[in-house]
C-alpha cells in the first residue's frame, strides 16, 4: 500500500487554538511526523497557514479531522509526496 510521506496543505485557522498549539496536535495524530506551519495572512478572526507534515505515514485523514475539530478548514493540498510499495521478493 503506498504510504504518504509529505503533505503540504493550505489551512484557515482560528486564532485560538495558536500556532504552537495548532501544531502540536496535528503532530499528535502521526507516529514520528513532523510538522511545520507557516504564518501566511492574519486577519481580525482568522489566519492562513501552511501546514507542512511530514514522517513514515502521514495519517491524511486523522490530520483532517483534527484540523477541522480545532475550527480549521482545509483550503487545499498544495502539494504531496507518496512512495508506492516495496516490490515483493518475486518482483526484484
Amino acid at each position: 500500500m503506498a504510504k504518504v510521506k509529505r503533505i503540504v496543505l493550505d489551512v484557515l485557522k482560528p486564532h485560538q487554538p495558536s500556532v504552537l498549539e495548532f501544531a502540536k496536535a496535528i503532530a499528535d495524530q502521526g507516529t514520528r511526523c513532523n510538522v511545520k506551519i507557516t504564518v501566511e495572512e492574519v486577519d481580525e478572526k482568522t489566519e492562513s497557514v501552511t501546514l507542512v507534515m511530514e514522517g513514515e505515514n502521514v495519517p491524511f485523514d486523522a490530520v483532517v479531522d483534527t484540523i477541522n475539530n480545532l475550527g480549521g478548514s482545509l483550503h487545499s493540498i498544495d502539494g504531496v509526496e507518496v512512495e508506492g510499495p516495496d516490490a515483493s521478493p518475486d518482483q526484484k
